[in-house]
């Protein structure tokens, strides 16, 4: 055991979308780390995978005052618990006075969980309000932090640069789950390179067995999945399907998934006679996606690059089909052609995000008799085992954590049992 008691602060928990957050918790736990998870915004989704079940982890909601008077609590009792406090926080006033209110009741009211909960280092996932809150926490107490990049936190429009580097600047040590992602962060902060991990998203393979596919069959079968979001591309997906079947293929299209998109694909679909051919299927669970994946002939990832610059990091789901012995059809956007690969050993097959035709290439190059699926799929799992086994990826993360001890000794007074927070 690494001696730590990791606080993981989460923008929501749980997050039906984010299953590799839970494989990550999972992995950890399984190791011997000692976790708690810090929420910040109450989970409003129905759906929830079963390995949720599995976390040990207690979850604590972190306060977010919606009057000044609530706010005012919040600080008195920071003074109160956290050594240090008034100083350290008019220490922070210059800069905490550009920031949201809400964050900063936040990052204080979890300042005072990290001194009464014991935690010794927080990590969070995305470079987004998890991260801002989690530093603000960090610069109260003297408790290290470190952060998981994924894509929209760094790629969207949306992100600030000067309050990015300011996070990579205070973490101590800023993970990124693709190379891609490494360099794009290098390129624009080369003064925070050194900061900078490798960690990729892992899968608990055992939950995954891999199968040689079967031949394709007449009708090629191809599944989806993902939010029905402009990054994860389904309207080419769709219009690629007409084109195919137009030129006389076979095929059925099953996305599963919901999102904003909902509506407008689904005209989409209508408008291109395709009805018949491409089927929304709205949200599915772990296993109702593991079953899809199972009958499909091909798993297609037409992801591109938002108008607003947002893109996927790396679909799970890529991997998992990946692993399971699926061949895969993926554009090369962001991390993608970090796992699948036209060159030999071949693990699927990428096109350009902005080739149509190449989609619908890869379409009936997939489906005839002469792609070598076996062969593919293999590499494919050959490549997931080797990158993205998330007891590996645990292993790395204790690695990092720091060996020092906080700024300032924190005392640590034993957890009140009637905690409201604690909602495990």
């Amino acid at each position: 055991m690494s001696g730590h008691r990791i606080g993981y602060v989460l923008k929501v928990y749980p997050r039906f979308s984010e299953t590799f957050v839970v494989t990550e918790i999972l992995a950890r736990e399984a190791q011997g780390e000692e976790l708690a998870i810090f929420a910040l915004r109450p989970s409003t989704d129905p759906r929830f995978h079963p390995e949720l079940a599995r976390v040990q982890a207690p979850l604590h909601r972190v306060d977010r005052p919606e009057r000044a008077s609530a706010g005012w609590a919040v600080l008195a009792r920071a003074a109160e618990v956290v050594p240090g406090f008034g100083s350290r926080f008019a220490a922070l006033l210059p800069e905490l006075t550009g920031t949201e209110a809400s964050e900063v009741h936040q990052g204080v009211a979890l300042a005072v969980q990290v001194v009464e909960e014991g935690i010794t280092h927080l990590h969070a996932h995305f470079a987004t309000l998890a991260a801002h809150v989690a530093e603000i926490a960090s610069r109260l107490t003297g408790v290290p932090f470190s952060v998981t990049t994924h894509a929209k936190d760094i790629f969207h429009d949306s992100v600030d640069p000067a309050r990015l580097r300011r996070t990579l600047e205070r973490a101590d040590h800023v993970l990124t789950i693709s190379e891609y992602n490494r360099r794009h962060l290098t390129a624009a902060f080369p003064g925070q390179a050194h900061r900078l991990r490798l960690v990729r998203n892992g899968l608990e393979l055992s939950r995954f067995p891999y199968r040689d596919p079967a031949p394709a069959g007449g009708v090629l079968r191809v599944a989806a999945v993902g939010r029905l979001v402009e990054k994860k591309g389904f309207d080419r997906l769709a219009r690629a399907a007409a084109r195919y079947r137009a030129a006389g293929g076979r095929l059925s299209v099953t996305i599963a998934g919901g999102g904003e998109l909902d509506r407008p694909l689904r005209a989409l679909i209508a408008d291109l006679g395709a009805e018949d051919v491409v089927e929304l299927v709205g949200p599915r669970t772990q296993a109702e996606i593991g079953r899809l994946l199972r009958t499909a002939d091909v798993f297609a990832a037409p992801c591109v690059v938002g108008a607003d610059g947002n893109a996927d990091g790396l679909p799970t789901v890529l991997l998992e089909a990946m692993a399971m012995g699926v061949p895969v059809i993926a554009t090369d956007v962001t991390g993608i052609p970090e796992v699948v690969r036209n060159t030999a050993p071949r693990t699927g097959l990428l096109v350009p995000a902005d080739d149509d035709d190449a989609l619908v290439g890869a379409l009936a190059t997939v489906a005839g008799s002469g792609f070598d699926r076996i062969g593919t799929a293999r590499a494919a799992r050959a490549l997931v085992d080797r990158d993205y086994d998330s007891a590996a990826q645990a292993a790395a993360l204790r690695a990092l954590l720091p060996s020092r001890t906080p700024s300032a000794p924190v005392s640590v007074p034993a957890p009140r049992p009637d905690s409201e927070g604690d909602v495990r």
